[in-house]
């Protein structure tokens, strides 16, 4: 009787088991789509999309290093595998590296195991290469963003998904003439310009000098990714899924966009064509993050001068920052905080 009630109460255990509540680990925030910021100092990132042949890296950053311009480069595990050295050396320059996938699929058919997999692959071929992290940034093979990529990409570890606001199509191997006027026409503080290192943009390295020249005479200051999201206001975007009875319109209006600017994140030909359940990406919404600080541990070799010029600043800010008052006295360990 006592076995029978036991096996009894072990079988009722075992249904209730699902049942139970068990502590679940608190899930990884979305990553941020990031197009442009929104700001009034006159600031642009200068990006660079990596792919299979990277044929024109070594140039680009030949022309990067003479105009003292820091740039970020994006860059898949193929490539890396393909041109290590050319990874190793945009890295020795001083760009910031950012992931953008190994084979360059679309993340909006992955799942976020396979998204995963892509970035983490990337992750390792890169630093294995480098020693150097693509973390936080990530951008997304053929700009293909929805809200399922954004938390599969958070979850992975990257907090940032770069989009940009003026492309300059330069992978259709379009002249330089007619890069620099795309980025000329579209040019605002905060601005995020995509171009290519591949031998199908060959008017990119051409275009370079007199873009970089004419942003200058602007008054424009070239600064990586990440510098570029210290500054307040970032430019981001939410997500929406359509729901029973929405147009374009109706969801436009809702958030205060135009539907021209919903088309246009979504590549949406057919602004009557929308199905219940898609996901749409809602550009302009305007957020204040958190002000960050850059901190920059010295080495053998370093001086004030080099790390300014490292972080596109200037010797007097991070003396002033760091209250140095001999700007030929820092040591090798010394934490020296880089005012953005």
């Amino acid at each position: 009787m006592k076995s029978k009630f036991v096996r009894v109460l072990m079988a009722l255990l075992i249904m209730l088991a699902p049942l139970v509540a068990y502590p679940k680990s608190a899930d990884a925030a979305a990553s941020k789509f990031i197009t442009s910021m929104s700001t009034t100092s006159k600031v642009v990132a200068l990006t660079f999309d990596d792919g299979a042949d990277g044929a024109n890296t070594n140039k680009i950053l030949d022309i990067l290093a003479k105009n003292n311009v820091k740039a970020t480069f994006f860059l898949t595990g193929s490539g890396a595998n393909n041109h290590p050295q050319y990874i190793k050396n945009i890295a020795a320059k001083g760009h910031q590296l950012g992931n953008h996938s190994y084979t360059h699929p679309d993340f909006t058919k992955l799942t976020a195991t396979q998204m995963k997999s892509e970035l983490d692959r990337t992750e390792a071929k890169v630093k294995s290469i480098t020693g150097k992290t693509t973390k936080p940034i990530f951008r997304a093979p053929f700009g293909a963003v929805n809200s399922a990529v954004l938390s599969g990409v958070g979850a992975a570890g990257y907090g940032y998904t770069i989009q940009w606001n003026i492309d300059t199509v330069d992978w259709k191997g379009v002249t330089a003439s007619q890069i620099n006027t795309k980025v000329q026409a579209n040019i605002k503080p905060g601005s995020i310009v995509l171009m290519h290192t591949g031998a199908g943009a060959p008017g990119t390295p051409l275009a370079l000098p007199t873009m970089i020249a004419q942003l200058k005479a602007k008054g424009y200051k070239f600064v990586t990714v990440s510098q570029l999201l210290a500054y307040q206001n970032t430019s981001t975007s939410k997500t929406y899924t359509v729901k029973s009875g929405d147009t374009l319109y109706s969801i436009a209006r809702a958030y205060n966009v135009t539907v021209a600017k919903i088309a246009a994140a979504n590549n949406i030909t057919n602004v009557n064509s929308i199905y219940v359940g898609q996901v749409l990406i809602i550009p302009g919404t305007t957020v204040t993050p958190p002000t960050t600080t850059v901190k920059y541990t010295v080495k053998s070799g370093d001086t004030l001068y080099k790390i300014a010029t490292m972080y596109n600043t200037t010797v007097a800010k991070i003396a002033a920052a760091n209250n140095i008052t001999n700007v030929s006295l820092i040591s090798v360990g010394q934490v020296l905080t880089i005012p953005r």
